[in-house]
């Protein structure tokens, strides 16, 4: 017998809003009826990522704010009704039906009239005016789409509302087994984006992996040379695809059983030239002193360039934040500049759009160590030029964002 199409959801969402799981964990850790599995996932995502709007709407009808576990079926109600045209009937019957399922039989009542009376232009027609308005409509949080407005203006508002173009997959044999599915190219040499693709067989005997757009294009950007060090590399894709050009790739990684994905990772697609360590890259390690013709440091950071495919960002990210990430940022590429033969590559990277987080790190680095210049970095993907580097956005880049620079070490100090 079939679930209920909004039970799943909630399962998975409950995990995220209650107990602070990312989405793409939530969703392993919970047993999904496998076929509607599509179905729970789009509508899991879709929540989330109107999940603000959401909030203004359950505001809108509901001067009292309902238990999260009613917010939760009201959300996924809205996101059924707003985006997968379903009949309202049938959400409203399914969203109470959960409320009685799951002992709320008190609030059924409420949800069966909120679904019932809810219109979306009454609520478009009450969202505030400015900033505040575009911030709910797209589901981002205010100040960071303050942010986006100061750096970009205008545009503003399509960098707050890209969307992923769909799924990245990039192909190391027998790509044209799987090229029948619907897709689009990337300038990317075998990386392709596909609407939907199954993991099968193939994922598991290495004929393809999946890998961010924005992940393969700072790969692209690292020039090759003998010995390369990887300094924040769970859960391996980049180390595993810089292997490719690379005599050696060594990779850092904080956590003992992130160590664990990247060795998995190497495995999987059949590459012996990676050689992991748990290391904390934030530290100097005097044993790695100028071992590197190249150090790549792709460093932690607000992740507000991923949010079309990890929306719970928008959440969980506050701007308190962005303090302690650029401490780490600028203690890791500090540190990891000391691997870093003369004459060799240190690079910089993110996956954000904000400019405190990229070029403003790479300037007080530079000023703090002379002994680096910035060198030009290129590209095939849309992006920008900045001042120490390259600021890719996800309204043009395929939904995602990221900034990568590149610092040569003078040959003599």
């Amino acid at each position: 017998m079939l679930t209920n199409p909004v039970y799943d959801p909630f399962q998975i969402l409950t995990k995220i809003y209650s107990d602070g799981a990312h989405v793409k964990q939530a969703i392993s850790d919970t047993y999904i009826e496998e076929l509607n599995r599509g179905r729970t996932v789009r509508i899991v995502y879709g929540v989330l990522e109107n999940d603000g709007y959401f909030d203004f709407c359950i505001r809108h009808y509901a001067p009292k704010a309902p238990k999260l576990a009613v917010r939760t079926i009201l959300k996924i109600a809205l996101y059924m009704l707003l985006f997968m045209d379903k009949k309202r009937y049938m959400v409203t019957d399914c969203a109470v039906e959960l409320c009685k399922k799951l002992g709320k039989g008190g609030v059924a009542g409420f949800v069966n009239a909120f679904l019932r009376k809810f219109k979306k232009e009454e609520v478009d027609g009450a969202l505030p005016k400015g900033d505040e308005g575009v911030s709910i409509a797209c589901s981002y949080p205010l100040y960071a789409y303050k942010m986006l407005k100061e750096e970009y203006g205008a545009r503003a508002k399509a960098i707050a509302s890209a969307k992923s173009k769909g799924i990245t997959v990039r192909f190391k044999k027998n790509e044209e087994r799987y090229l029948s599915a619907k897709h689009i190219e990337t300038p990317f040499e075998h990386v392709k984006i596909f609407e939907n693709f199954v993991r099968g067989d193939g994922f598991f005997d290495g004929d393809y992996t999946f890998q961010s757009v924005g992940s393969v294009a700072i790969c692209a950007a690292v020039e090759p040379c003998e010995s390369l060090l990887d300094a924040c590399a769970a859960p391996g894709g980049k180390s595993v695809l810089l292997a490719e050009k690379c005599g050696s790739v060594t990779s850092f990684e904080l956590h003992e059983h992130r160590v664990a994905l990247i060795r998995a990772y190497k495995e999987r697609m059949g590459v012996s030239n990676v050689s992991e360590r748990q290391k904390d890259s934030s530290v100097f390690d005097s044993a790695y002193a100028e071992k590197f013709d190249g150090v790549l440091c792709d460093v932690p950071c607000s992740g507000f360039g991923t949010v079309s495919e990890n929306p719970d960002i928008k959440l969980f990210r506050k701007e308190t934040d962005f303090l302690s990430l650029r401490e780490a940022q600028s203690k890791i590429l500090n540190a990891c500049s000391k691997y870093v033969k003369k004459g060799g590559a240190l690079y910089y990277s993110t996956c954000s759009v904000f400019r405190r987080e990229n070029d403003e790190i790479v300037r007080a680095f530079l000023k703090q160590n002379p002994e680096f210049i910035s060198v030009p970095v290129q590209s095939p993907l849309p992006h920008e030029q900045k001042e120490f580097g390259l600021q890719f956005l996800p309204d043009e880049a395929f939904g995602a964002g990221f900034y990568v620079s590149k610092l040569l070490r003078k040959e003599e100090a």
